[in-house]
């Protein structure tokens, strides 16, 4: 197995220094098919993908370590847990993404699930990069609003997200993720990826509802400095031939 890859958060930073954009391919171990888990690797070792995301509202933390095992064996990108909860913490993983549920007032997903990860954490060698996590309404209910017992913020109400993204940049989180959820039916609006992206200076990821080339294209276009999908590759190992 590959040796770690180190500073994640700092290759994230120079890259959006150089104006280079970066694109996430985020798995959900409970949805992956484990007899076609040899072509989906091989479609990502093709694509233009520079990190790797795992994580789910609801994983199993046997079927994570497993996953996170494969994929450090059969590809050479960065793997980051995006996880939904304290469970899903794998020492195996390059990185893991410290999420606020910034959007939310519940006040499991702003602090209660961090101080139980902290120990778990303090016990790996993992990169801990503090993240804060914005909801955005999208047109349908999705898992991590279900999840989250959170409503996500007014897609119309640029101010107020921008306000949240603000706050967390002051607040010392390292990145701020602006997502739609995954299936969503539209995506983080673009003037509102413009707004953000004009206004904070730490680095963006932006997800949910990228259905094609075109729509990572325009969030980066908008700002963004790392485009997560997720949904539309999982159903279309081909989507980067498109």
């Amino acid at each position: 197995m590959r040796q770690k890859i180190p500073n994640i958060r700092q290759q994230i930073l120079e890259a959006k220094s150089n104006g280079q954009k970066l694109l996430a391919i985020l798995l959900d171990p409970d949805k992956i098919v484990w007899e076609n888990l040899d072509h989906l690797l091989l479609k990502i070792n093709q694509s233009p993908a520079t990190h790797i995301f795992v994580g789910g509202s609801i994983v199993e933390s046997t079927i994570l370590e497993d996953l996170i095992a494969v994929l450090k064996q059969k590809t050479n990108l960065p793997v980051v847990i995006f996880p939904g909860n304290p469970s899903q913490i794998s020492p195996q993983a390059d990185a893991i993404l410290f999420l606020s549920l910034l959007s939310g007032r519940n006040p499991d997903y702003l602090i209660e699930y961090q101080v139980q990860a902290a120990p778990i954490l303090k016990k790996t060698n993992l990169e801990v990069i503090a993240t804060g996590y914005i909801l955005i309404e999208s047109g349908n209910e999705t898992a991590v609003a279900r999840v989250s017992k959170t409503k996500p913020l007014n897609r119309e109400n640029l101010d107020l997200v921008l306000a949240t993204a603000q706050a967390g940049e002051m607040l010392g989180n390292q990145l701020i993720y602006l997502e739609a959820g995954s299936g969503a039916k539209q995506p983080v609006p673009l003037e509102m990826i413009q707004l953000i992206a004009q206004n904070i200076n730490i680095p963006i990821i932006v997800g949910g509802g990228i259905v094609d080339l075109h729509g990572i294209q325009n969030a980066y276009n908008a700002g963004a400095d790392l485009v997560v999908i997720g949904t539309a590759f999982e159903n279309d190992s081909h989507f980067f031939e498109s």
